[in-house]
């Protein structure tokens, strides 16, 4: 019989059924790194949203046959020691492919129309004391016939991409940074920074992409543009951004991701107060849809190893 055990069952709102086959279940709302061995000890599942399964956890575990991953970001296991040691790891696919393009819309919607500024305005009594029927504080620009660049052209980029010519934007998906040449469809990245009023990030966080937006990159982006980042927050400087948005070299950012999180350190983003900034907690992906989506795969994905025939196969 198979013994599942689920190490972060809170991270997930949604309902989970159980797989089909013989088996035992325990879940845990959270597991700190130091709990990991100890509550995996006789498994032979382990289901993680988050927490990390590295070597010094999982060597003590001679019957575990595979990790589960309740995401699609696979760095929080050691895939090395997995692939050594015949250790089937899983993840999920597609599943916020409405959810993530939906929230960065909201974002740059709400600010290319100044929705922030407005809202405190308001709250400020600046409407009450107008004289006249409406109020001009702040420029409200369209989303039709602007640039959106897309960095990333993944699953969640294309569907960015789908959802910026619906709006009527002209979509420019950027080649990779120092590319030579860029592929048919592709924009050099360096003219995706000139060009685009607006910019969003789609792209794993690795060693090329780390900051790979930072000073030099600001510096080349219209006055006007917007960063949007629900990505990684490692693939943006932190600190170049605040002084970019500080100094006026771009015109706003919406992010939803920061390089350590839980932020429990602080962050300099966290300490911004501009109405062309915002900050989300990491929920662009978490729509009560995708996430029953979510749960729905990985029990597909369990019964698919078990049956000996794994599906969205990692290592």
């Amino acid at each position: 019989m198979e013994r599942i055990v689920f190490l972060d069952r809170d991270s997930i709102l949604a309902d989970i059924r159980r797989p089909v086959f013989p088996h035992e279940w325990r879940d845990y709302p959270t597991t700190p790194a130091s709990q990991v061995s100890e509550r995996l000890n006789g498994a032979t599942i382990a289901i993680s949203n988050k927490v990390p399964l590295m070597a010094a956890s999982l060597t003590p575990l001679k019957d575990l046959k595979m990790i589960a991953v309740c995401a699609t970001g696979t760095n929080n296991v050691d895939l090395d020691y997995c692939r050594a040691h015949n250790i089937t790891v899983t993840n999920i696919r597609h599943y916020a492919i409405h959810s993530v393009p939906e929230h960065v819309f909201m974002m740059i919607l709400a600010l290319r129309r100044n929705l922030p500024g407005y809202r405190e305005d308001v709250g400020n009594g600046l409407w009450q004391k107008a004289e006249q029927f409406c109020l001009f504080t702040h420029p409200i620009l369209d989303l039709h016939g602007s640039a959106l660049g897309v960095v990333g052209h993944g699953t969640l980029g294309q569907a960015t991409v789908k959802l910026g010519e619906a709006f009527g934007m002209r979509v420019l998906i950027a080649e990779h940074k120092g590319a030579v040449q860029a592929r048919p469809g592709y924009t050099s990245f360096d003219t995706v920074l000139a060009e685009s009023d607006v910019i969003t990030l789609h792209c794993p966080l690795t060693p090329a992409t780390h900051h790979l937006i930072g000073a030099p990159e600001f510096r080349k982006m219209r006055r006007h543009a917007l960063l949007i980042n629900t990505a990684r927050g490692g693939l943006v400087d932190e600190a170049a951004l605040v002084h970019a948005l500080k100094d006026g070299v771009i015109g706003g950012a919406g992010f939803d991701v920061l390089t350590t999180e839980p932020p429990r350190a602080g962050n300099p983003l966290l300490e911004l107060d501009l109405p062309n900034f915002i900050l989300t907690p990491h929920v662009a992906w978490a729509s009560r849809n995708a996430m029953q989506i979510m749960v729905d795969q990985l029990i597909d994905n369990i019964e698919a190893c078990v049956r000996g025939a794994p599906q969205n196969r990692v290592v």
